[in-house]
C-alpha cells in the first residue's frame, strides 16, 4: 500500500478532531447564561458589594413613611392633605434609582390612607383627555371638564447625599436621606424626616 494512501484518511481524522476540540474549548471559554434560579427573600440584608442596596432604600422608605404618617400636620389634618410629590435629588456619585425610592414612599403613604397625592406627571395626559372630551366624541354626561381638579396642600421632596472614607483596609460608607413636608400656602417645612445609614467593608486580601 501506498504511503500517500494511508496519509489521507489520517489527515482528515486529524482535522475533524482539531476542530472538536475547538468547538468544545470554546463552549466551555464562552458566556455562560444563569439557566436554574429561585426565588430570594426580598428583606434579607446580604451586602455583595460596596453599593446602595435594596435594603439600603427599605430602610429609608420605612423610616420617612412612619415619620410623615406622625407628623402633626398630618396626622391631626381634618381630612388627608394633598401633596405633590417630587423625584429624590441624587447627590451622591452613584447611580441610585431614585425614581423607586420615590415611588415606594408615595405608594405606602397612599396605602395609609393618611396622605393623598396628585399625579404631576400625568398633567400632560389630563390635558390631551379634556381635549378630547371636549371635542364632541364623549357622551355628554361623561364628559369632563378642566376645573375640578384639587389643589396641592403640600410638596413632598427630598435629597440623598454620601460620604466615603478609606483607611487603611477599611472603608466607610455614609448616606443620608432627608425627607421635607412643604406647605404651600406658608412655604413652611411642616414635617422633616432624615435616615442615616452607616456601612462599613474591608478590602478582601490578594489570593482569598
Amino acid at each position: 500500500m501506498r504511503l500517500s494512501a494511508l496519509r489521507t484518511p489520517l489527515a482528515a481524522a486529524s482535522a475533524a478532531f482539531f476542530v472538536t476540540s475547538l468547538v468544545l474549548v470554546a463552549g466551555c471559554g464562552g458566556p455562560k447564561a444563569f439557566t436554574k434560579g429561585e426565588y430570594d427573600d426580598p428583606t434579607r440584608v446580604e451586602l455583595l458589594d460596596d453599593k446602595f442596596n435594596e435594603a439600603d432604600m427599605q430602610q429609608m422608605a420605612d423610616t420617612v413613611i412612619k415619620a410623615m404618617v406622625a407628623c402633626d400636620y398630618v396626622a391631626k389634618a381634618p381630612k388627608p392633605p394633598v401633596v405633590m410629590v417630587e423625584k429624590v435629588q441624587n447627590r451622591t456619585e452613584e447611580h441610585i434609582d431614585t425614581v423607586s425610592m420615590t415611588d415606594k414612599i408615595r405608594t405606602a403613604l397612599i396605602k395609609s390612607g393618611k396622605i393623598r397625592f396628585v399625579n404631576k406627571q400625568e398633567r400632560g395626559t389630563l390635558d390631551e383627555e379634556y381635549e378630547y372630551h371636549n371635542s364632541g366624541a364623549v357622551t355628554g354626561p361623561t364628559a369632563k371638564k378642566r376645573g375640578k381638579q384639587i389643589g396641592a396642600d403640600y410638596i413632598l421632596s427630598g435629597a440623598m447625599a454620601t460620604n466615603v472614607q478609606q483607611v487603611g483596609n477599611d472603608k466607610f460608607i455614609y448616606y443620608k436621606l432627608t425627607m421635607n413636608l412643604t406647605n404651600m400656602d406658608t412655604s413652611t417645612i411642616d414635617c422633616v424626616e432624615e435616615r442615616e445609614i452607616r456601612k462599613k467593608y474591608r478590602k478582601r486580601s490578594v489570593g482569598l
